[in-house]
């Protein structure tokens, strides 16, 4: 019984994060693709890209409701798990019967729902992960996590860069509506207790955990990696046409060779993190990602290229993989799903810095400074790190 009911929540941790992985790669690519379909202008197309941002600045929000509230004794994370699916997948099945051009402030709502229910479900499935997982088994799980949405960037980009150019954007929509459709019923298996444990019920004294000494060392490093591994990230494509002048359409190839490392290195990010414990994990994590940046730096040929960025990518899913696995140890258990969106929402806060900050550093010493750059920030967060498991050796 024990090992079906396991198997059923790490079910429907790798579901919900393929999922959100479609979403999100919709958003990223192909929104402003399909709507210059309608020749909408970039400010239309920039607005509906800020509004949907809305939903994840209120993922703490969500967090909080979620550790608070336990809608009709159902549970406090399934019920919002559950509409958060259906409220995006029922946004994406409606896209195609709209005109973005002549519908556009329905378009717009959609786009805000599809949003709102996935940072609903998203939010209540890292705080169910830090409610069931034991601590032994959370490099597991967010190995998993990780590893899902890596995978699915993968291979939703390449289905929809596929039916796009055919033109059938309705089963673009049909599809990401149906993979939501169908992760529901793993969210129905899950049993949550009617009532908590005193350690895990919502307590006003359990906020003090927001000011410990290593919790906020913990935020600084969560701030600076992504905006460091993001950024270079974000650049690579760029670099690898305009620098060593490989061909737009090859560069997407090198972006899925990234999307394999990533899922890569999730699946080995966790196990490492269970086998030789947190602090040696993140260590290597920190130094690979930091060696491998470099590499990008002083990268001499598009040969050795596919070398470097899936080695790259394998660093990323690592990181953010043992990353997260400590999220979930720092999450105090009465305001789980809170903590962990606020660790979320400042990783989101380090990207939204990461892209200036890269744009200006190409602009001012180009793209191998640049990544020179942002190796040496990644890797002057190690004394932050040393100071999180000197605070906190009980997680080491």
């Amino acid at each position: 019984m024990r090992a079906t009911t396991r198997l059923r929540r790490l079910s429907l941790f790798g579901a919900v994060y393929f999922v959100q992985g479609a979403v999100l790669t919709y958003f990223s690519t192909f929104n402003v693709l399909y709507l210059r379909r309608f020749d909408l202008s970039f400010t239309r197309i920039g607005v509906v890209g800020g509004i949907t941002l809305i939903p994840f600045v209120l993922k703490v929000i969500i967090g909080l409701v979620s550790d608070r509230v336990n809608p009709l004794g159902l549970g406090h994370r399934k019920p919002f798990i559950i509409l958060g699916l259906v409220a995006q997948s029922a946004a994406f099945f409606l896209f195609p019967s709209l005109s973005p051009a002549e519908q556009y402030p329905l378009f717009v709502t959609l786009c805000l729902l599809a949003a709102l229910g996935m940072s609903t479900y998203d939010t209540c499935t890292d705080g169910l992960s830090i409610d069931t997982t034991p601590e032994e088994e959370r490099g597991i799980v967010q190995g998993i996590m990780v590893g899902g949405r890596a995978l699915s960037a993968v291979v939703v980009a390449a289905a929809i860069g596929v039916l796009s150019q055919r033109g059938q954007w309705p089963l673009v929509f049909l599809g990401i509506s149906g993979l939501g459709l169908a992760t529901v019923p793993l969210a129905l298996l899950i049993r949550e207790p009617k009532t908590r444990p005193d350690d895990k019920t919502f307590s006003l004294t359990a906020f003090q955990s927001l000011l410990d000494g290593a919790f906020l060392l913990f935020l600084l490093q969560g701030l600076v990696y992504p905006l460091t591994l993001w950024s270079a990230n974000g650049m690579t494509g760029v670099f690898l046409n305009e620098a060593l002048g490989v061909r737009l359409g090859r560069v997407g190839v090198y972006t899925s060779v990234f999307g394999v490392g990533t899922v890569t290195g999730g699946l080995v990010g966790g196990p490492l993190t269970e086998r030789v414990g947190r602090r040696t994990s993140v260590v290597i994590a920190l130094l690979l990602t930091s060696a491998t940046v470099f590499g990008l730096a002083v990268l001499p040929s598009p040969g050795l290229g596919w070398a470097v960025v899936f080695l790259f990518g394998v660093a990323f899913g690592c990181y953010e993989t043992v990353y997260m696995t400590l999220g979930m140890d720092f999450a105090d258990p009465r305001i789980a799903a809170f903590m962990f969106a606020i660790v979320m929402a400042v990783g989101n806060i380090g990207i939204g810095l990461g892209q200036p900050l890269s744009g200006a550093l190409v602009d001012a010493v180009g793209f191998r400074w640049m990544f020179a750059v942002l190796a040496a920030l990644n890797l002057f967060t190690l004394p932050a790190v040393y100071g999180v498991f000197r605070l906190r050796e009980e997680i080491a």
